[in-house]
């Protein structure tokens, strides 16, 4: 009752609660209650029949049970290859200084900084004539411009806000350099470079405009198989369950995420 008394004093939290929960709220709703049901016709405002029949059918589809363990293998695949780049790079970044490290570093950010469509379709020009269109390599390659924002900023961050006094206490007495960083530089950095792997995972996961130029037809992610499901409407039920099952990993991976990460290690690596 008391949140809803201050929200009646404020109409602008009341406009921003309504906006909320009508464009973010109420579609998860029903994509929640159309995974549980069986028949649901207008006018009806609840489903008119319940039930778990749609379950094992999407789940014996066979272009599903193709479809995401591509996109399992291809996520792994792309976040392994992104940390093996990047996370040397980013210990680069915070530790060294060299010509020019802030322009690099603010170069790594162009990928986010404008509609990346027209960055595919100029890379999808130069993949045709490399005949990397329809393949999994080529979809990999893709799917690594958007890993750089996650992979280069986040550890970056990370090991600029570890203590440096900490690391010459060791040097000091004896410890090689090896040591310090596996002693104490890498446990400082373990939780930001986890969240960094875990949302870049799932970015790559969900990833569509990349996989839809470069893969089709030969390549078939879950995001553009469930594009497909969902506009051809099919069944309206398979979309659902596929989101609703997808959901739960991404989210358990991003509330791991925003606890691993301090705004106060993250603005360290705008150099703020």
């Amino acid at each position: 009752m008391s949140f809803l008394r201050k929200l009646g004093k404020d109409p602008f939290g009341i406009f921003i609660f309504i906006a909320l929960f009508l464009f973010i709220i109420g579609p998860m709703i029903s994509v929640i209650l159309w995974a549980f049901s069986v028949q649901w016709r207008y006018p009806s405002l609840l489903p008119t029949q319940w039930g778990l029949k749609f379950w094992s059918q999407t789940f014996k589809r066979a272009d599903i049970l193709q479809a995401l363990p591509l996109s399992l293998f291809l996520s792994l695949i792309v976040t392994l290859i992104s940390a093996v780049i990047c996370l040397p790079a980013a210990y680069a970044f915070a530790r060294l200084k060299f010509r020019g490290s802030q322009f690099f570093l603010l170069s790594f950010l162009a990928t986010n900084a404008f509609p990346r469509f027209g960055l595919y379709i100029t890379i999808a020009v130069i993949f045709l004539k490399l005949n990397l269109v329809s393949t999994v390599l080529g979809v990999v390659l893709i799917q690594l411009v958007n890993t750089l924002l996650f992979m280069i900023w986040i550890p970056t961050a990370a090991f600029k806000g570890v203590d440096k006094s900490l690391e010459e206490a060791a040097l000091d007495v004896g410890a090689s350099r090896f040591r310090v960083f596996w002693q104490i530089t890498l446990p400082q950095v373990i939780p930001a470079i986890s969240a960094a792997l875990m949302l870049t995972f799932v970015g790559t996961f969900y990833e569509t405009q990349g996989a839809i130029l470069i893969g089709l037809p030969g390549v078939r992610t879950m995001p553009v198989l469930m594009l497909s499901l969902i506009n051809n409407q099919l069944v309206v039920q398979y979309g659902a369950i596929l989101s609703l099952t997808l959901w739960i990993p991404s989210l358990l991976m991003l509330f791991f995420a925003r606890r691993a990460l301090s705004g106060k290690s993250l603005a360290a690596g705008f150099g703020v």
